[in-house]
Order: C-alpha cells, then structure tokens, then sequence
C-alpha cells in the first residue's frame, strides 16, 4: 500500500514520513494516500458576513454574533460559531435565535462590504485557475488540472497557500474540500469547519459516504427525503445497498441520480462561465400608465415571469429592484433587500407593491420592471415562517401550483390575481378629468 502524502499548511512543505513537518516542525498537516492526484476543490469562506464583521470590528472577536434583522419577524442570514454552539442555525427566526443565544449581538447585513471581499476571494481563485465556478458570494467549484506546471506546485498545494493567503490579505478563513469530483468536494469543504482541508478519495469515499443521512446528497429536499424515509431509507449506506434498476423503478430519474451520487459518482464538469448576476422581467407598455391598479397588474405578471425563471435556474436572491421609466424616459429604481433570499413570485410581488406606492403620483409610467440579485443557496431560501403562519401558506400554495403547472402546462392554471391581472389589462384607461 503506498505511503500517503503529508503536506504542512504552515510552510507547504510536502513530505511522506510520519509526525510534524520536517521543514518547521509545525503540525498542521494534511495527509492522504492520493492528496497529490485530485485536482477538483471547492472553496467554502468560514461564517462569511460574520468573520467579515469580526475583522472590522475586533471588539467582537470573542461574541456570539448573528447577522440579521432585529425584529423577531426576520430571520437569521448567518451567525458565528460561537453563536452555533448555542443553536443558532441560518434561516432560522430572529426570536427563536435570541432564545437561544440571548447574549448574542445582532448586526444588520452589510452586502456592499460582503460583496467587495467575496471578489477579492474569487480574484484570488482566478489567480491560480480560470477554471472557477461560483455557487455564491461566498463559495465556489474550482479546477486546477494542468496548473502544477504553471504554479510548479501539486493543486494541494496551491489551495493551502489560497487559504493562507486569503487570511493574510483579506482577513477571514476558508475551508477547502479536494476530492475526484463536485459532489465530493462540496461535501469535504464542510467537514472540518472552520479552516478545514479536507480530502476525500477515489479509494475511500464509500465508506465516508455510507454513513451519512440521505439528505447530505444534494438536491435532496424536505419532502424526497420524507418520501425515501417512508420506504425505510435514511442513510446512504442503504442507496448503496440497492441496485440502479430497482432505484429506477421506484424514484425514477430521482433514483438513478441516487444510484450514482450515493456512489460518489459525479460526471459535471466545472462550468466557469459567467454566473447569473440578476433575473429581471420588464416591460414597455402599449400606452403610458397613471393609476396604481393597473401598474400593479403589470407587476403582478412580471413577478410570475422571474419567479419562474428563478426557480427555473434554481436561484434565489436577497435584493429585489423595481425600474420604471416615465413617458420622458427618465428611468427611476428602487431597490430592497430581503432578511432571507426568495424565488416566490408572491414575496417579490409584496415587495415590488411596497416600492410601486410611492411613485405612483400621476406621473405616466411607459415601462415597469422587476428584478432579483444578490443570490445565495436555495437552501436558505423561503424558510417556513413560524411568526406569520400566513406567509407559509403561500409559499406551500405557491409551490403546489408550480407542481400543477408542470403537469398541465402553465396555461391550465391561473391565481386570482392572475385572472384579475388580465382583466385589468385588458380595461381602457379612464381619461383624467
């Protein structure tokens, strides 16, 4: 069996003998029998918008920190890992957070910092690759084959002097995940938190995978994982138990992918286009609006066209922008962020209402837009909201008249206020007297 490769984290120094480094007898180390074949890591920033306000602000270095709004209506965007120790989970509503941690101490996002570093950090990974695939503003996929020549350095080494580099320079950590693919290499990122490097092998990962709950699979949901819990399964090792064709049979596509990803097999390739910065519907109007009824039917299709877009791309965003321009072609924005990222037509529909109302004082309006950025995972998104129980009424209406929608097509069904839109849009405007 050949020897595993050690690498040292505090001065890179590659070495295949037991105990500390040879080079400066440090014992941050990582070791791992193929550490210098992989070449396909995903980078993962540690608690990001809470070490961002703890390098700011070192008086909070040793507090329980939550990101979020104060009122017990709004829900947690991130939290530290002192905070975590006490419960505190992302997305997780504002007033039970503070019973859980009541000493923690409550700061309002602050995107426009989050954003700057989170392109420092990517910078920094399109240093070493252009090969870089974001998944947020604070994570992404990174292929670093064919780069040891370039950097003259094996990709485990390159991504031990990112990390370094990006706690020298930017001031937070990162934990990295290196693995024979993007599911392995998620997963891995998130195993030693924080500052963690993490590898997960061709020869191993079976027996990683084979005791964690199905639900570490990704794209897995609340209710697959009820329905799989129903037929007995909720550990991958029992996916790995059963034969594709039987997991066909019962799940479908769904099952297949199971097959696989349970196996830790996982064909994607890195995609390092650009990412989807905004999803926005808009329209110029046939005649030039006045009245907010008929506005707000506009903006009542236009939120149905980039819900469905967003849930198309599997997005969801923390911003949500209303454009106008009038009949001078003067454009006007207005812009809201969310305590937690959406992809409901009826959240972006609420808000875009709440930003119409105060343009509309008889100034003629010849377009209305609506838009959705600042995206983050899906998981944070759409959270069932325990404080307004209406809200999780909608979003489970919501979400059965998409399901609906994809058996009978999109024509089939309609809201009420969709019906209410189209009659609306179809009335004359009344001439101002």
């Amino acid at each position: 069996m050949p020897h595993s490769a050690v690498l040292c984290r505090s001065c890179f120094h590659v070495y295949r003998c037991a105990g500390p480094c040879p080079e400066c007898g440090r014992t941050r180390v990582v070791s791992h029998v193929e550490l210098l074949e992989l070449t396909t890591a995903h980078l993962d920033c540690d608690a990001f918008y809470a070490s961002i306000e703890k390098r700011d602000n070192p008086e909070l270095a040793t507090k329980a920190l939550i990101i979020g709004g104060e009122s017990n209506r709004s829900v947690v965007s991130t939290c530290c890992y002192i905070a975590r120790m006490s419960g505190v989970r992302s997305a997780m509503p504002m007033y039970k957070a503070k019973k859980l941690c009541p000493d923690a101490i409550i700061i309002l996002p602050r995107m426009a910092v989050y954003r700057q570093a989170g392109h420092q950090v990517r910078a920094m990974m399109r240093d070493l690759t252009p090969l870089v695939e974001p998944l947020s503003i604070d994570e992404a996929f990174m292929d670093l084959s064919g780069t040891e020549r370039l950097h003259r350095a094996p990709a485990a080494v390159q991504l031990a002097r990112l990390a370094a580099k990006v706690e020298t320079e930017i001031g937070i950590t990162v934990s990295i995940g290196l693995a024979p693919n993007k599911f392995l290499a998620k997963l891995a990122s998130d195993m030693n938190k924080p500052r963690g490097f993490t590898v997960i092998g061709e020869g191993e990962k079976l027996d990683i995978l084979a005791p964690m709950p199905i639900t570490r699979i990704y794209g897995i949901g609340t209710k697959t994982a009820q329905n799989l819990a129903r037929d007995g399964l909720s550990e991958i090792h029992q996916l790995q138990a059963m034969d594709e064709g039987t997991l066909a049979r019962r799940y479908g596509e769904t099952g297949l992918r199971l097959y696989r990803l349970a196996r830790g097999i996982d064909t994607r390739r890195i995609n390092a286009e650009q990412p989807t910065k905004s999803v926005s519907s808009e329209r110029t109007l046939d005649r030039d609006l006045v009245t907010y009824d008929e506005l707000e039917a506009k903006l009542w299709r236009l939120s149905e066209n980039v819900s469905g877009d967003l849930k198309s791309k599997e997005l969801a965003g923390l911003t949500v922008t209303l454009k106008l321009k009038n009949s001078m072609h003067r454009i006007i924005t207005r812009s809201r962020t969310l305590d937690a990222p959406t992809q409901l037509a009826t959240n972006i529909f609420e808000v875009g209402q709440q930003l119409l109302k105060p343009l509309v004082n008889g100034t003629p309006y010849r377009l209305i837009g609506i838009g959705v950025s600042h995206f983050r995972p899906l998981s944070e998104a759409d959270q069932p909201d325990l404080v307004e129980p209406g809200r999780t009424k909608k979003r489970t209406a919501e979400k059965t008249m998409d399901a609906l929608k994809g058996k009978f097509g999109k024509a089939a069904i309609m809201t009420g206020r969709s019906i209410e839109a189209a009659k609306t849009a179809r009335k004359p405007s009344q001439p101002k007297r």
